[in-house]
């Protein structure tokens, strides 16, 4: 059997370290060229499939592939496409199919989150029905830590470490200036229904008493009477009062505090910002003068922090997939195990994508503390190996260069052209 040609998709909101899973895919399949032929790009994510927009990725130099373990954002571009059902519309499908069909792609590398597995497992699926089977290989990715079956998620441990650094800097600024200025600071950051992120706020404490003094979760009922006590009762005690929440934090009924009405190209609710919504509940009923701030791209794309566990972890997880895709595997993704024992070491697994498809993994309660407002000990031990370490990428004239490639686009071969 001749060997076949691989397609690898970025999806969905990128990372500090997605760039770093395509680089582990492109050398390793660079690598197996006895079971591999060239890899392919799509150009924005799976639109390119759909489009028939590949870059050929052979065009780029070694140099700039290896560039990309420094690089953030989604160098070949990613999209928010959710491809819907196979019972609502086949022929998205059918097209990728037909797409990689032409290219004679045989591979199918789907760098994302849920939907990405879920897409992943459909078109591995449907191309056996087809009769043109395609090994499809979904590569974990996502800031949330939203995945299930793995420790934890690449792109989380670095938003983790940027979090956790900008709620320290930020606590000491308000620290210096409460006695005459600001008395509370809020931090938005990124979770819509997980609060990994806004947990990770609480690294910056070293010591009993340290901001932040209340972090607020998805998983956590808000309760608006409980949460202006608290805040009062801080700046009351410690003069000032961190507050670091999430943007899905919602009330018990499941409304999002900051929902605004709309939805995105996913279906998920969009938001408008909680932390202006907290801002002005504290202003309007305790009178007290804030500041807030919206961590948004700057969490995901702050590559110059990223944790050097977080880069290590997102490469080996593209290496792996081009590993198993080699070794025969289909309908899985590589998942990070963490080993048991006092030391920090994890390994990769295989995880059927059957089981995390749509599936959304949660903070556990024994993770967040009795009051709701923190976390525990055990929060603090799963998060804290995730930060470690720093990956500085190469700087000149006092910024960091990045890697900037060619994205030349191979000759399409299907006359038709897919609207989407």
């Amino acid at each position: 059997m001749s060997k076949k040609n691989a397609f690898y998709a970025q999806s969905g909101g990128v990372t500090a370290v997605i760039n770093a899973s395509a680089c582990g895919v492109i050398e390793a399949a660079r690598e197996n060229q006895d079971k591999i032929g060239k890899v392919y790009a799509g150009l924005n994510g799976i639109l390119g499939a759909l489009r028939e927009e590949l870059i050929d990725v052979s065009q780029e130099s070694v140099e700039d592939i290896a560039a990309l373990r420094h690089t953030p954002s989604g160098a070949f571009g990613s999209c928010r496409y959710k491809l819907k059902s196979l019972e609502e519309n086949r022929a998205e499908y059918e097209r990728l199919i037909e797409v990689f069909k032409a290219h004679d792609i045989g591979y199918f590398f789907y760098n994302g989150g849920g939907d990405s597995a879920d897409t992943c497992l459909k078109v591995s699926q449907l191309s056996e029905t087809m009769g043109y089977p395609i090994q499809a290989i979904h590569i974990p990715k996502t800031v949330d830590n939203d995945l299930p079956l793995t420790d934890n998620c690449p792109g989380f441990g670095s938003v983790a470490k940027y979090v956790a650094v900008s709620t320290k800097e930020a606590a000491m600024d308000v620290a210096s200036m409460c006695a005459t200025s600001t008395k509370v600071f809020i931090l938005e950051v990124m979770g819509r229904h997980a609060g990994w992120i806004a947990a990770a706020g609480a690294l910056a404490q070293e010591e009993e008493g340290d901001a932040p003094h209340i972090i607020l979760f998805p998983e956590v009922a808000f309760d608006k009477e409980k949460f202006l006590a608290k805040v009062q009762k801080t700046v009351d005690e410690k003069g000032y009062c961190v507050i670091v929440a999430s943007e899905g934090a919602q009330y018990e009924d499941g409304t999002f505090l900051a929902d605004a009405g709309t939805t995105d190209a996913f279906g998920h609710k969009q938001l408008g910002g909680v932390a202006p919504t907290l801002a002005n509940m504290i202003k309007s009923e305790l009178g007290l003068k804030y500041h807030w701030a919206l961590a948004d791209y700057l969490q995901r794309a702050a590559r110059h922090i990223a944790s050097a566990t977080d880069v290590e972890q997102a490469y080996a997880v593209g290496r792996a997939a081009v590993e198993m895709a080699a070794a025969g595997k289909n309908a899985i993704m590589p998942a990070i195990i963490r080993a048991e024992g006092e030391e920090y070491s994890w390994s990769i697994a295989e995880a059927p994508l059957s089981e995390v498809a749509n599936v959304e993994k949660f903070m556990p309660k024994e993770y967040i503390s009795e009051d709701g407002f923190g976390i525990t000990d055990a929060g603090r031990e799963y998060l804290l190996p995730l930060i470690q370490g720093e990956d500085y990428p190469p700087y000149k004239n006092g910024v960091p260069q990045y890697a900037k490639l060619k994205k030349q686009l191979v000759e399409k071969k299907l006359d038709t052209e897919f609207k989407v």
